[in-house]
């Protein structure tokens, strides 16, 4: 049996979405690809509302290529990387890796990150790149990133802002030019509920500037040379034409259904999802700062989660368990993509049913 995945990704995919990706192959070098190519981008561009100086393009990678990419390509000297769980944590661990200096703001796991935090930072030392999880999915945190980048902007101008959205873009609503950001970047295994092997980067002109200053690019992580092919409505290196198929249409879906209607059905599916929580269990982050798009409850009755997934199994469902150290002290409910308000009280209720919860 097929189990739905409620999990923080990969998440479910529909049937007319998979299908795509049943189309002949083409050239990614022939002019029917950069039709295609041009024509997803120009949906992006819609979609998300950019400005002339904002650009998006599309790689055939997981999300993490993009901790490389600002590693690579933005990071000229020396980077801030906060860090407030085990994604944010792998960021800035990527970015020494490419042997850039970076100094880290961690705080407590279930702790935003918040803007003061930062100003306290920049104040006491000069860094070109702050990078920041929107949404950390290992504890469900939703940081404050437009309040930060436009705290940022305002007293620091020169810094690059770099924003890993992978689990909350398309879902949460986030518009680049609102929030005041260089870099924006999602997987499409999340709340565009795609499989995984593509991800969403939109990218400022002044971002795109700041890498030809940087020497050292690499190749699959030149951000500079990502953005010459874009111009041609191609990709450096050859992409994953099936996955664009699907894309294709799933940015007909988003647009059909229109942002604030996707944004809206987010925060239902949230609010119902952590109403229940806080009855029974409760929330792991801090108040106020919860994201919309994965709730992680506190296991306060420890219950068994293994045994619980299994048990969904004969449904046709999964959760989530927490991650790393915190696997057994809480558990995560993915409430992201093309799941409906309905799907979420029809998988709370087998959960109340199979822990016999009243």
């Amino acid at each position: 049996m097929h189990k739905k995945l409620l999990i923080p990704g990969p998440t479910e995919v529909s049937k007319q979405v998979l299908e795509e990706q049943n189309r002949p192959l083409i050239g990614h070098r022939e002019k029917e690809f950069a039709t295609l190519y041009g024509g997803i981008t120009d949906k992006l561009t819609n979609f998300f509302q950019l400005t002339p100086d904002i650009k998006p393009t599309i790689t055939t990678s997981s999300g993490t290529l993009w901790f490389d990419i600002i590693g690579r390509s933005i990071v000229k000297q020396k980077a801030l990387a906060c860090v407030n769980g085990a994604f944010s944590k792998r960021a800035a661990q990527t970015l020494q890796a490419c042997g850039k200096e970076t100094d880290i703001l961690e705080v407590e796991m279930g702790k935003a990150i918040k803007p003061d935090m930062i100003t306290e930072k920049l104040e006491n030392e000069k860094y070109d790149t702050v990078t920041i999880c929107h949404n950390e999915t290992s504890t469900g945190v939703r940081s404050p990133i437009k309040e930060i980048a436009q705290t940022i902007r305002k007293n620091y101008p020169d810094v690059i802002i770099a924003v890993d959205a992978v689990s909350s873009l398309a879902g949460d609503k986030l518009i680049p030019s609102e929030i005041g950001c260089d870099l924006l970047f999602a997987s499409t295994q999340k709340c565009f509920a795609l499989p995984p092997g593509l991800t969403i980067g939109l990218v400022t002109d002044r971002a795109i500037e700041r890498a030809k200053t940087v020497p050292n690019r690499g190749a699959y992580t030149d951000l500079v040379d990502i953005f010459e092919f874009e111009k041609k409505h191609q990709t450096p290196f050859t992409p994953n034409i099936s996955l664009l198929y699907a894309l294709n249409k799933r940015m007909d879906l988003l647009l059909d259904e229109t942002y604030d209607k996707i944004y809206q059905r987010h925060i239902d599916m949230a609010t119902y999802t952590q109403t229940w929580a806080k009855k029974h269990f409760t929330m792991f982050p801090e108040p106020g700062y919860e994201s919309i798009t994965v709730s992680c409850i506190n296991n306060t009755q420890n219950k068994d989660i293994k045994a619980l997934n299994q048990q969904l199994a004969e449904k046709g469902y999964l959760i989530s368990a927490g991650y790393g150290a915190l696997a057994d002290k809480t558990f995560r409910i993915g409430h992201m993509g093309e799941w409906r308000l309905e799907d979420i009280k029809q998988v709370i209720n087998l959960i109340d049913e199979i822990w016999e919860i009243k």
